[in-house]
């Protein structure tokens, strides 16, 4: 299974920001822990970071047709990016959102997905293991 992972604005500042709520491991930290997870378990991943929208729609559009699934954790853009949520209905292929905190738990604005109902599922408030629940779902289903 071959598994694109693209994540939004942000999540490159892992261990700066908000570490209370993030965590102190960095986005190294984290992409180091996903393709290590991928090797382990014969998963091809290839990760991705954009503080852009127009840039992660590009990634997603240039890149979907070699992955058997999408994982986004879209970030900010969760709450407002139709443009994403429509490059998501576009490819075709299964799409699961990811977060690494417990958007329900935080402020309001952070509860509503408009990318949701673009996705066969959502994962969120287990940190980096929050995409390892993604990934083994989509194993499960293909």
């Amino acid at each position: 299974m071959n598994i694109l992972i693209v994540n939004g604005p942000n999540l490159n500042f892992l261990g700066l920001r908000e570490p209370e709520i993030y965590g102190k491991k960095s986005y190294n930290d984290l992409v180091n822990f996903l393709l290590a997870y991928g090797n382990m378990n014969r998963v091809e991943i290839e990760v991705y970071q954009s503080n852009c929208e127009g840039e992660i729609i590009n990634i997603i559009q240039n890149n979907y047709q070699r992955f058997d699934a999408l994982i986004i954790n879209p970030a900010a853009y969760t709450h407002y990016s139709y443009a994403i949520y429509d490059c998501i209905k576009s490819i075709n292929i299964p799409t699961v959102e990811v977060h690494l905190s417990d958007i329900y738990k935080r402020e309001s604005f952070r509860k509503i997905s408009v990318i949701e109902p673009a996705c066969v599922s959502k994962f969120y408030g287990k940190g980096f293991n929050s995409y390892i629940e993604a990934i083994n779902f989509l194993r499960k289903r293909k």
